[in-house]
């Protein structure tokens, strides 16, 4: 009997990806928490890594192309057949420069939703549960400090807002409030916390299939 593999597409942004704060390089797939929840989860699962440093939900960031999250997003939606969608953007958003609301950026994660199930309305395949994961705690320090000038006191707005929209669609809001940042850059994860971030991912989605 041929086992059914359960797609999981990891659409974030260089938390994502996996960027190491004391490098600037990116961890490996023995340390990245994306790699670590398809191990965590084990057989019947495929996890597809999908992270792109500075992507954001609302504006293409000034100078580094065309990397708002819907742009990039359907080349996933028509290269796999997916059953879930982790959806981990909201960080970037948040950079003095943008000037964004709280609200601003929720909106932004409401129309990424939205389009994900307007692409299936014309598929024969169900719409992929979501998974919202909400932005970590801002620590402004070193470079980022001046970046993300008055992001630490956007965040707990924000994680409401973005309850607000996971719940309307009736999916789960991932906080990571418990999660520190890195001493390094106050932005980033070392790699202690992207096994506890993957943990509470394979926990969510084994509870979402039933312990399939």
């Amino acid at each position: 009997m041929t086992q059914i593999i359960k797609n999981i597409l990891c659409f974030g942004d260089s938390n994502t990806w996996g960027l190491n704060p004391k490098t600037g390089k990116r961890f490996d797939e023995n340390t990245r928490w994306t790699s670590l929840l398809n191990k965590n989860l084990g057989a019947g699962f495929n996890v597809i890594e999908a992270g792109q440093p500075n992507r954001t939900l609302v504006n293409n960031p000034p100078f580094d192309g065309v990397l708002s999250g819907v742009s990039y997003l359907k080349p996933y939606l028509d290269a796999y057949e997916l059953n879930f969608i982790i959806i981990a953007l909201g960080t970037n958003d948040l950079k003095k420069r943008f000037d964004l609301t709280p609200s601003t950026i929720a909106n932004g994660l409401n129309d990424l939703i939205n389009a994900i199930k307007m692409y299936y309305q014309s598929k024969s395949n169900p719409v992929p549960q979501v998974v919202v994961i909400c932005p970590a705690k801002i620590r402004l320090t070193g470079q980022y400090a001046r970046i993300y000038n008055g992001a630490d006191a956007k965040l707990k707005s924000l994680f409401n807002e973005f309850k607000k929209i996971a719940d309307n669609h009736k999916y789960e809001c991932l906080s990571l409030s418990s999660i520190e940042v890195s001493a390094e850059d106050g932005i980033h994860f070392n790699a202690k916390e992207h096994v506890d971030i993957s943990h509470k991912m394979a926990n969510i989605i084994g509870r979402l299939t039933g312990g399939d």
